[in-house]
């Protein structure tokens, strides 16, 4: 089973972003996702600077894939996508429709992202007709959604599942971040920027409850598949997918590939990661229950 370092999800400052991808190189992660996948207005670093980050990648011996945005709201926004897929280097991670059209068109094999919702063989076979060659579950999706689907994938279509990190379960066209600061999304400030894991949200009772991250909603918990692994091995899942943050991530790594081969069990594996998860650890869509329960088995 391979691990995907998913695509950075929050706003790092330029060279924090280029250190953390100068240590990814040497992370036991066999495919990396690059590239801005929350808002346009985030320009820290250029898609000529994801696409050095991807060079050097390959190099390293991993699989790059660049990610497209989720919302597309602009011809800025498809230009950047045009070009992404006219480079031709590095694989594409297609998160919106229109992307998956653009690459169709070019007959450009693709990764199907987490955010085109796919939660029935009817869609799954579409995107696979239209050049998909791996598909990314939804995060909310439970695993007898899966065992459905894995059982009409279409012959040679991999499948990947979030198994690692904070949810991303919502997109607005608005910027929850600005508006906490009283600011208007086209003058945000770049207010992202000083929230390096999101701001966190907290019920009255203050418990950690969502995280806010520029236009997306995240969970507050770590949604972390470690105990489940078993039942990932079993339903013939190719590839899990981790979330970067700004610290642990080479631990989380190094802890996951443990667990696949063997030398940490699953529950073993998933405690040692507690100092990684602040606001604590979750797993429930799995289950198909609310998402930020925990239902801990034996494994």
């Amino acid at each position: 089973m391979k691990l995907s370092l998913g695509p950075l999800q929050y706003y790092w400052p330029r060279q924090q972003t280029l250190d953390f991808y100068a240590a990814v190189a040497a992370m036991p992660v066999d495919i990396v996702y690059l590239g801005e996948t929350v808002c346009a207005r985030r320009h820290e670093l250029r898609l000529d600077d994801w696409l050095e980050i991807a060079a050097q990648l390959v190099a390293a011996g991993k699989e790059a894939v660049l990610s497209t945005l989720p919302l597309i709201e602009s011809e800025s926004d498809l230009k950047a996508i045009r070009r992404l897929i006219d480079d031709g280097r590095f694989g594409v991670e297609a998160n919106e429709m229109g992307a998956v059209h653009l690459l169709a068109e070019r007959r450009v094999p693709y990764v199907a992202g987490p955010t085109l919702n796919v939660f029935n063989a009817q869609t799954l076979g579409l995107l696979n007709e239209m050049g998909a060659r791996r598909w990314v579950m939804p995060p909310e999706a439970s695993r007898d959604i899966l065992a459905g689907l894995q059982a009409n994938r279409p012959e040679g279509l991999e499948t990947e599942v979030f198994a690692y990190g904070r949810v991303p379960l919502a997109y607005s066209a608005r910027c929850f971040t600005a508006r906490r600061f009283n600011l208007q999304k086209d003058t945000c400030e770049f207010k992202c920027i000083d929230f390096p894991d999101g701001m966190i949200l907290k019920t009255r009772e203050g418990d950690a409850f969502l995280t806010v991250n520029g236009i997306q909603t995240q969970s507050a918990k770590a949604y972390n598949l470690l105990m489940d692994l078993p039942a990932l091995v079993a339903s013939g899942v190719d590839v899990l997918r981790l979330s970067p943050q700004a610290d642990g991530t080479l631990e989380i790594a190094n802890t996951f590939r443990a667990a696949i081969d063997g030398s940490l069990t699953p529950g073993a594996a998933w405690h040692s990661l507690a100092p990684w998860m602040p606001s604590g650890g979750c797993n429930g869509f799995w289950h198909a229950r609310p998402g930020l329960e925990l239902v801990e088995n034996s494994a």
